[in-house]
């Protein structure tokens, strides 16, 4: 599926791409609403619609994954409400042994990520997969989200690469319309980023798991 003759650069999404997106749809989706509704007095399912309501208005958006936002339109930690829930943040299968042998190939991996800093880092402190990256950049430090074609050109200013040999992995299909609209080659997603649920890809070229595309070892020298 990929030639890596022909790749130097691979950026790769976190959360649903190199982490399990389960965490992240537990939190929004289960956790939030339940704390939200415990701590404003509100009937669990009148506080999920209230929520998803919002949320949803945001879509796509850079405030849509920004947690200060979100801390101060509902008046909550978001932060420390994910905090409650950190165990659940995990990384999804090969992706150790997938990033260390593009280190091995000679292959810059750099994360590009929607993911808020006080997200970000949390899952940097659970996980460690920063000791198997090059770089880390979020579209909050460039503000425009990934969505945005400004986002790659500000990505290419802080990060040079080649978009004809270049990789990017992202497991939402409206990125990887960016991506490619910008001029990225070597487009990839991901078929089941939430490992409780399942999805299947149609619109681009997609994996399970990244023991699919991951080169082979490198010979020791003697």
């Amino acid at each position: 599926m990929i030639n890596w003759q022909e790749i130097d650069t691979v950026l790769l999404d976190m959360d649903g791409t190199l982490l399990d997106l389960h965490f992240d749809n537990y939190f929004w989706l289960n956790h939030l609403p339940k704390r939200y509704a415990e701590i404003h007095g509100l009937d669990q399912a009148a506080a999920t619609e209230f929520l998803m309501e919002r949320i949803e208005a945001r879509q796509g958006t850079l405030e849509w994954y920004c947690l200060e936002h979100w801390s101060r339109s509902l008046s909550l930690d978001i932060r420390g409400l994910k905090e409650e829930v950190r165990h659940k943040i995990q990384i999804r299968p090969h992706v150790e042994t997938f990033l260390t042998r593009l280190q091995e190939h000679g292959k810059r991996r750099v994360l590009v990520t929607n993911a808020h800093p006080l997200s970000l880092s949390l899952k940097l402190e659970e996980t460690a997969i920063d000791r198997w990256l090059d770089g880390i950049i979020s579209s909050h430090e460039l503000n425009e989200p990934k969505e945005s074609q400004a986002f790659w050109d500000r990505l290419k200013e802080r990060e040079p690469f080649d978009p004809e040999r270049t990789l990017f992995v992202d497991d939402t299909p409206r990125v990887l319309a960016s991506a490619r609209d910008y001029g990225i080659r070597h487009l990839l997603c991901i078929h089941q980023p939430d490992s409780q649920n399942e999805r299947l890809v149609e619109d681009y070229p997609a994996i399970h798991h990244f023991d699919e595309i991951t080169p082979p070892e490198r010979p020791k020298s003697a």
